[in-house]
């Protein structure tokens, strides 16, 4: 059983109402906000959707956004419900600069690419948009219209994003890293996703119907919500009265299909069971369930078989409030939950509009508002593609969390950190795959866009498993596989991926498809493919894999995240070994927008493509790699802050810079990174590996190898700085547009 979390804040932004007044407002009327489409431009007016009911430019009025600025109506969505959580939390500057920002996103700016991808591709009319594009953007532009947080992240696993985000900023409480947390998420419709779900024939041409025998599907839906969630000592200490308490929560993979949950609902169930246990509840504890509910045929048998094996024949009041909503996708986790706690606030049932058909195999949902006991305890479901199931237990809040003056609660525990150990990894990269070759004689490039060098996928892959994924899917899964059988390890406790843009090919096809052939037609895989957890969730049904799956997509910075939740939840005992990976491609299409904005093209500079796994034990092993013992990430730091964390590392044997390219000694991240760490040898990856989103996963890859096999590679040694006298303690640090840090420490065993 973990701590409680108490939730101090929320806001919330949906086609049911602007703020939580008018959702609440909208719930106990019974109004839904599914109806015709009016702001997304698309042929498909047949479906109804559940649309914010502002034009992005309203929106940009409202929070005083410029014309001049690029914006997207994702950003827009989640500044709004930002705002009032922050206020309705009354966190303070001071307060927000301490807190970390961890936001679920999709769609990310998709609604600006599919408008103008043709002006990328051949001209420069809208090229500030280019940058705006992937999803951690997306969630750097919500938190930096706020000010600088301690550190920022972006998760994206489909329909429980959110969820997730919550999860992890819990997480982060928990291990004492921080005290308060910013959670939640943000999704717009965009004709991508809309065309993407009708190529998978699931939406309903009417209202939906969840858990009805006569459904049909779902409709899709928008919106934001945000949560401020803290420690019970950091509430105390400023004086604020939680809302609600986040008592517990699980996430469990399915493992069974990419778009189609398992007829036992085996990932929902683990999930319930999960989220049950880390609160300390029963079964018979929870008062209501608000179910993921989609309207699908598959989803409402799947969640009902799933209820029925965690509470037996009495299962409590349920119900799908997407009815009301319509499926926000992504930000469907923190919409959710913010209806949760009004739920619990109020002491009624959200009703499952549009039920009128008892399902043979299914639950009946809730037709009455009044419950038949006080709501204490309530369970959030959410689950994404690939049977990335997520479940939160929200309850009342007690004498206990609200306590004044207890002196159990008047400091957070500093938390002492525990070695954990990389025991196995393997790349395919621009270097020679699953293999150290470039060790003693990397390839070196003069060009500046270089692809994989793809290994004989043969023996690891049935032609049929090939011809069914894309290239970033099979290197993905090879690395996985490679990993695992070197640490001899069939099913991880936890499958955690970094990719800053997923499986960007399909997502090239999907838009090449729209300007080409319009919205007809659209195919259902390279839709699949292209949401970001595709590459998880994939890893954990080739191994059946029923553990933790989450992915993040925060640009430069995304494996960093995967990294970090990993160390997150072993020093919290909640996973034993992870499978960490980071896994890009990059597309000459997408290179060319790259160097439109001066990312990329420089002559100094390489663009890779990263695919690479690896193992993390909380236990050693005897032929682990090395040992991981010091990670942090901070967004926007101070120097004198930066000075701070050389301090706690201390002296090490090198410093494993990110520079991008061949390094100059005049290069500012390599002045600052000597001024942090005076007479200290500096080392660089990328000039081997090349520059993707994720190819800091290479950097922290190639410096456990150095660890190991206790040898620098010539062709990684900074011309100008002394070479490293001993191969013991090397910081692996990433430094991103000057604004994201990370901070991984190893030594060797």
């Amino acid at each position: 059983m973990g701590e409680p979390i108490l939730v101090t804040g929320m806001g919330i932004v949906s086609a049911i109402g602007l703020d939580c007044a008018e959702t609440l407002q909208s719930l106990r009327a019974g109004k839904t906000g599914i109806g015709a489409l009016r702001y997304l431009k698309t042929i498909h007016q047949e479906f109804p959707v559940g649309e914010v009911q502002l034009s992005t430019n309203e929106m940009a009025q409202r929070l005083n956004i410029p014309d001049c600025q690029p914006r997207t109506r994702t950003s827009l969505m989640g500044m709004m419900a930002l705002d009032q959580a922050l206020r309705h939390a009354q966190l303070s500057d001071a307060d927000r600069s301490k807190a970390i920002f961890v936001s679920g996103t999709t769609v990310g700016g998709m609604d600006m690419s599919e408008q103008f991808y043709m002006d990328f591709l051949h001209n420069d009319l809208h090229n500030d948009y280019i940058s705006q594009h992937d999803c951690g953007a997306c969630t750097e532009s919500i938190a930096d219209h706020f000010g600088p947080f301690a550190s920022v992240s972006t998760l994206s696993t489909a329909c429980s994003s959110a969820a997730n985000a919550i999860i992890n900023g819990a997480n982060a409480i928990r291990e004492g890293s921080c005290e308060i947390a910013v959670v939640g998420g943000s999704e717009c419709l965009t004709k991508i996703h809309l065309n993407g779900f009708n190529s998978l024939m699931i939406l309903d041409q009417n209202q939906c119907r969840p858990f009805d025998e006569m459904r049909a599907g779902l409709n899709l839906g928008e919106g934001a919500a945000f949560l401020v969630i803290e420690s019970e000592a950091s509430a105390l200490r400023r004086g604020v009265s939680p809302v609600a308490v986040l008592e517990g929560y699980g996430n469990a993979c399915d493992a069974y299909h990419q778009t189609a949950s398992s007829p036992d609902g085996e990932g929902a169930f683990l999930s319930m069971k999960q989220a049950l246990a880390d609160a300390g509840l029963t079964p018979a504890d929870i008062d209501y369930v608000n179910a993921h509910g989609t309207g699908t045929l598959n989803n409402d048998v799947s969640e009902s078989q799933a209820m029925f094996r965690l509470f037996g024949p009495k299962v409590p009041p349920v119900s799908s409030t997407k009815s009301f909503t319509g499926h926000t996708t992504s930000a469907s986790g923190s919409i959710e939950a913010v209806i949760c706690i009004l739920a619990l606030q109020e002491q009624f049932l959200p009703l499952n509009l549009g039920w009128k058909h008892q399902m043979p195999d299914g639950i009946t949902p809730v037709t009455d508002q009044h419950p038949s006991r006080p709501l204490k305890h309530v369970l959030c479901n959410s689950f994404g593609f690939g049977g990335n199931d997520s479940s939160l237990v929200f309850g009342l809040t007690t004498e206990h969390s609200v306590a004044r003056g207890s002196s159990s609660l008047a400091t957070t525990k500093s938390p002492v950190s525990k070695p954990l150990f990389i025991t196995s990894a393997a790349q395919i990269s621009i270097q020679r795959g699953l293999s150290e070759e470039w060790m003693d004689s990397p390839i070196l490039y003069d060009e500046p866009y270089v692809r994989s060098l793809d290994i004989d996928y043969k023996q690891w892959l049935s032609p049929a498993e090939s011809r069914r994924m894309g290239k970033l899917l099979k290197r993905a899964l090879v690395t996985s596989l490679s990993a695992m059988q070197q640490s001899g390890v069939e099913h991880p406790d936890a499958v955690i991926t970094g990719t800053g843009l997923g499986c960007m090919e399909n997502t090239e096809i999907m838009l090449m498809h729209l300007w080409a052939e319009g919205e007809q037609n659209c195919k259902p895989t390279p839709f699949m493919q292209s949401t970001h957890n595709t590459i998880s969730s994939l890893v954990s049904i080739h191994t059946h894999s029923h553990g933790y799956n989450a992915t993040y997509a925060h640009k430069g910075a995304s494996f960093d995240c995967a990294l970090e939740d990993a160390w997150l939840q072993m020093q919290l005992g909640r996973i034993n070994v992870a499978l960490v990976g980071g896994q890009d491609e990059m597309t000459p299409n997408y290179f060319g927008m790259l160097c439109k904005t001066s990312t990329l093209g420089n002559p100094s500079q390489i663009a890779g493509e990263t695919a690479v796994s690896l193992m993390l034990s909380a236990d050693s092993t005897p032929d682990a790699m090395c040992k991981l013992t010091y990670f942090k990430r901070c967004y926007c730091p101070t120097p004198n802050f930066l000075s701070h964390i050389a301090a706690e590392i201390g002296n090490v044997d090198a410093v494993m810079t990110s520079v991008s390219g061949s390094a100059t000694l005049s290069s500012e991240s390599i002045l600052e990174t000597s001024r942090l760490f005076p007479d200290t040898p500096l080392m660089q990856f990328k000039n081997i590996f090349g520059e993707s989103f994720t190819a800091y996963g290479l950097g922290v890859y190639a410096t456990a190898n150095i660890l190991q096999k206790q040898r620098y590679p010539e062709t990684m040694l900074i011309p100008g700085f002394r070479h490293p006298s001993e191969c013991r303690r090397i910081l692996v640090l990433n430094q991103v547009g000057g604004k994201d840090y990370t901070f991984t420490l190893l030594e060797s065993l």
